[in-house]
């Protein structure tokens, strides 16, 4: 094949390999059955697969199962991996064998050759072995849904929930902002009794805040680690201590807390943590949906719509109409819900299949939850950051909205009684009058009593037989 390849060896035979990469003959298989997507696994994953190569190392290593010469070797290139030095190495295709071995051996051999390097022999030489060595101890049944875990993990803790934070700040700052603009509230998009625009953002608020105790609240089981379970959840050929220590170098090297799975069988089987995991991610996406649709809602127009609040200036929003601004910002949270969405569905198929002791879905499973853990913090801080940050009240507008919205005759029950001021609310609509003057001049309130059983900011406060409390 020339000085562009070289011949690496499995169990099936020869493979020609390219002459510059780690991987091996096993890698070079599955680059060639699987042209499915063109997608490989994706950052996260593969520094997770780094984060379970080294941990084996160094586990097997103080078990005496690896020689300290080998381990150290393996560490160093499993340290280059997970600094992301070698993710064009990683070439598999996500739809790959269900169990995710093609990236498992494509983490061996990437290792192996790479510690071959470093141990100053020739890549390909195999003093390291990708399964003897790299591998030790492990199955690609265990391994895989181990960095399916870490990854997930590290998703959710480092990038989602700091997002969400981010977006939490933001909203929190312009319901302090916006507390005193009174206006009309709304449901079934029809004029209902006053609220504060502080409020509403008071909710908003308050759904990110419980998004992010959904985001802890699953964390606890993709704390639980595969590892250690080999083929089929028994631990054949691994010593009883290495998943224990594997799990605490783990730990170590992320940051954050795992341990051994409970149940190994459970673990290997079944990836019900994953489906539970997502589930709090695609709530946390419907959360997001439903604030960028208000809050385009209330920036609507800006001269046509309800216009209670100004978006930010963020791109011309139109190649025809000139001076036209659109939420655009807003509208890519809306599609990061609609992918999202998509992505629990094919979790929650992969998730709930697979045959007796084995999921075979677990590398569709591992890349749309990483995806939607991707796609949710970079929408959620980006929304807050060039969107809510910008937005600024209409705050005349709301006031003189407020004052002719027919709800206000709800203010009136307590006065003069439902009938009546059903009355009152109809007749304000035919005549185009507010329902203020109208409970006036119809002799229901006098001028004083209308101004207060009529104030729309008292409104927005819990009042009960003309008291507050």
């Amino acid at each position: 094949m020339g000085e562009e390849f070289r011949t690496e060896e499995d169990s099936l035979g020869e493979m020609q390999v390219p002459a510059d990469a780690y991987w091996g003959a096993q890698t070079q298989r599955a680059v060639e059955n699987f042209p499915i997507s063109g997608i490989p696994m994706s950052r996260r994953f593969i520094r997770a697969l780094g984060v379970v190569k080294k941990a084996a190392a160094q586990a097997n290593r103080d078990l005496g199962l690896l020689d300290e010469e080998t381990a150290e070797a393996i560490v160093a290139a499993a340290d280059e991996v997970i600094a992301g030095e070698h993710d064009d190495q990683f070439p598999v295709d996500v739809f790959q064998t269900g169990s995710g071995t093609s990236s498992n051996m494509n983490a061996n051999e990437v290792i192996a050759n790479r510690a071959a390097e470093i141990a100053g022999a020739a890549v390909g030489d195999r003093v390291v072995h990708p399964n003897d060595h790299v591998n030790y101890g492990q199955s690609s049944n265990d391994v895989i849904p181990t960095a399916m875990h870490v990854a997930s993990l590290e998703a959710v803790e480092k990038d989602l929930v700091p997002a969400l934070e981010t977006l939490h700040a933001e909203l929190e700052a312009k319901e302090a902002e916006f507390d005193g603009v009174v206006k009309t509230g709304r449901t079934h998009l029809q004029d209902a009794t006053p609220i504060r625009l502080g409020q509403e953002f008071g909710g908003y608020r308050t759904q990110v805040a419980k998004g992010i105790d959904r985001a802890g609240d699953v964390q606890s089981n993709l704390r639980e680690l595969a590892l250690g379970g080999t083929a089929v959840g028994t631990g054949l050929n691994t010593h009883p201590e290495f998943p224990g220590l594997a799990a605490e170098y783990i730990s170590d090297e992320t940051g954050t807390t795992f341990r051994e799975a409970d149940n190994h069988f459970e673990a290997q089987a079944a990836h019900d943590a994953m489906a539970e995991a997502h589930g709090a991610l695609r709530t946390i996406a419907g959360s997001l949906n439903k604030m960028a649709n208000d809050l385009r809602l209330l920036a609507s127009g800006p001269r046509n719509g309800l216009g209670e609040v100004e978006q930010p200036e963020n791109q011309p929003g139109s190649s025809i109409m000139p001076g036209k601004i659109n939420p655009v910002v807003a509208e890519s949270v809306n599609q990061v819900h609609k992918q999202v969405v998509g992505n629990d569905a094919a979790i929650s198929a992969g998730a709930a299949r697979g045959e007796i002791d084995l999921n075979l879905y677990k590398p569709v499973i591992a890349h749309n939850f990483l995806e939607s853990a991707e796609l949710l913090s970079n929408a959620a801080a980006t929304f807050g950051e060039r969107f809510v940050a910008k937005l600024e009240a209409n705050e005349e507008h709301c006031r003189e909205r407020v004052e002719q919205s027919m709800a206000l005759a709800t203010a009136l029950n307590p006065a003069i009684g439902y009938d009546k001021a059903s009355k009152v609310a109809k007749q304000a609509l035919a005549e185009g009058k507010s329902v203020r003057e109208v409970a006036v001049s119809e002799g229901y309130l006098t001028e004083d009593e209308a101004d207060e059983v009529l104030d729309p900011e008292a409104m927005t406060h819990r009042v009960i037989l003309g008291g507050e409390d």
